[in-house]
């Protein structure tokens, strides 16, 4: 499935890729990417040839009837791997053990160390969870990849995608092998996951955030909610203003 979802994402959407020649031939390696789009775990699997395990939601894997077959089927085929949220600490800490497991068998492990996808295409601050656990726990490279106008595909509240040319840049493998086994100091985890947003913010040219994607989110939501809280007095104080307008006769 992975090949005929590849072949038709190339053929409709035609992504132009630099640095192919970074991804190695065979081997472990962990694929660090800025995260702009849903569609950023099918994009980049679709230009390699070797497969790309990422980490999705077991919902994805367990909704009943024939839609939620098709769409366990899909997400399968294009290397995802369930992972049960239900918890935070638990899913991070079952995320980090699947991506290990992923590197032992010497496959490609790809991970979004943002968390999240972001809320306005600006770069933000990495989470020194389980991109540098995996690292260090493993000594697998990290490859930094990133990822160019994937949100204009299908922004949010599109259902029709819009054709264009999306790209990948792929970045030199980075090597921390000198922190094997520190996976346990966080101050060696935020140095990892730090160097590693560098070099994906130089690889894509977005403007860098130093706040959590999530903490942006919930800031995006809140001004939108008072902004709609503020709309709806101002309303409510002009319709009272209209009606007091009319004198007696």
């Amino acid at each position: 499935m992975k090949f005929s979802i590849g072949g038709s994402l190339k053929l409709a959407f035609r992504p132009w890729v630099e640095g192919l020649e970074n991804i190695p031939a065979e081997g472990p390696a962990i694929l660090a990417s800025n995260h702009l789009s849903f569609s950023d775990s099918f994009f980049l699997p679709a230009v390699l040839d070797r497969k790309v395990t990422f980490i999705a939601k077991a919902e994805y894997f367990t909704s009943p009837g024939v839609k939620g077959k098709l769409t366990a089927a899909f997400f399968k085929g294009v290397g995802q791997l369930p992972v049960d949220r239900s918890g935070a600490r638990g899913a991070g800490e079952a995320a980090i053990k699947s991506g290990i497991d992923v590197i032992e068998r010497g496959e490609l492990f790809g991970i979004y160390p943002e968390g999240t996808r972001s809320p306005d295409g600006r770069l933000y601050r990495g989470k020194p969870g389980g991109l540098a656990r995996v690292a260090l726990a493993t000594g697998a490279p990290v490859i930094p990849v990133a990822m160019i106008d994937t949100e204009k595909i299908q922004p949010p509240g599109k259902v029709v995608p819009k054709l264009m040319r999306p790209g990948i840049r792929i970045g030199k493998p980075l090597d921390f092998s000198r922190y094997h086994g520190m996976d346990s100091d966080r101050f060696i985890l935020r140095s990892v996951t730090d160097e590693v947003m560098y070099e994906i913010m130089k690889l894509s040219g977005q403007e860098y955030v130093d706040i959590y994607a999530t903490a942006a989110k919930r800031q995006i939501a809140d001004a939108e909610k008072a902004a709609k809280a503020d709309k709806a007095e101002k309303a409510e104080k002009d319709d009272k203003d209209d009606k007091g307008d009319g004198k007696p006769e």
